[in-house]
């Protein structure tokens, strides 16, 4: 199933926005961007809430911001596929960058191959929620440990005599008077703060809707080239030099312009002469 996913598969023509929903109502979750389930612990429960016990989900870190962190989530993920017998191999390197476009690309796929188990039915007795808890069991009990242990050595010390006591008459008016001034400061710095995350979402949201927009136009171009009666034109292939060059290669345009270039020569040298 998994290996007649192609990329011209309806799959890869589903919106993120559809894939967000998908994602926030099977899991219950609140995902407003792609790029939010580049740590992979998304993609294992969604294998876990598809084929229920087949995901280890107290290895699953839902909290991984580290590039390691997020390849050891796809490496359960790859086990559970290797387990399953499911061809597919993770672009693991290009997924924990964040790129929405590649992670998009991914969620499309598992999108597309969970639906396509069960007609899509997911097993009301899966509990999304309760599933997640399983995942970083030890990192909570680890952290309780540490904050019970601060506690003690707080209280310890607070009994011993080593603790300091203000002066009474100095320390008050002193307390009062920095804690007014550092209270405004704080104040105007938070206010400051939330101004510029205001405007940076403002300007992420304006990038976003640029870069779909100009991905849409793309995507229109390569489905136009791969028409069966252009997608061995001189002018398609030409295209799709570009548009399949690697990132690193400046070029690409140099090279579909040479083509252009031989191509027509040799079409004009393969032309009858004609008669004078």
């Amino acid at each position: 199933m998994a290996s007649s996913i192609g990329m011209m598969d309806s799959a890869y023509f589903v919106g993120r926005n559809e894939i967000l929903s998908w994602i926030n109502n099977r899991l219950h979750l609140n995902l407003s961007r792609i790029e939010e389930a580049a740590s992979g612990a998304v993609q294992c429960q969604l294998m876990d809430m598809t084929y229920p016990g087949a995901v280890p989900m107290h290895k699953v870190n839902f909290d991984a911001k580290s590039e390691y962190d997020m390849i050891q989530n796809y490496k359960v993920l790859q086990d559970v596929f290797n387990k399953l017998k499911i061809e597919k191999h993770i672009e693991v390197s290009r997924l924990v960058k964040g790129r929405p476009l590649d992670n998009l690309e991914f969620l499309q796929w598992l999108k597309r191959y969970c639906d396509s188990v069960n007609g899509g039915i997911m097993n009301e007795n899966y509990n999304p929620v309760e599933r997640r808890s399983k995942g970083g069991k030890d990192r909570n009990v680890k952290s309780l440990k540490s904050s019970k242990s601060l506690q003690t050595n707080a209280m310890n010390n607070s009994g011993s005599g080593d603790t300091l006591i203000p002066n009474r008459t100095s320390g008050p008016k002193q307390l009062r008077s920095s804690g007014g001034a550092g209270g405004a400061n704080s104040s105007a710095e938070i206010q400051a703060l939330s101004k510029q995350v205001t405007d940076l979402k403002l300007s992420v949201d304006l990038l976003e809707k640029e870069r779909d927009f100009y991905f849409s136009k793309l995507r229109d171009i390569e489905i136009l080239c791969q028409a069966t009666d252009l997608e061995n034109e001189p002018m398609s292939v030409a295209i799709k030099k570009i548009l399949y060059a690697a990132d690193a290669k400046e070029s690409a345009l140099e090279e579909a312009q040479d083509y252009l270039h031989q191509t027509l020569d040799d079409a004009v040298e393969d032309e009858p002469e004609t008669e004078a």
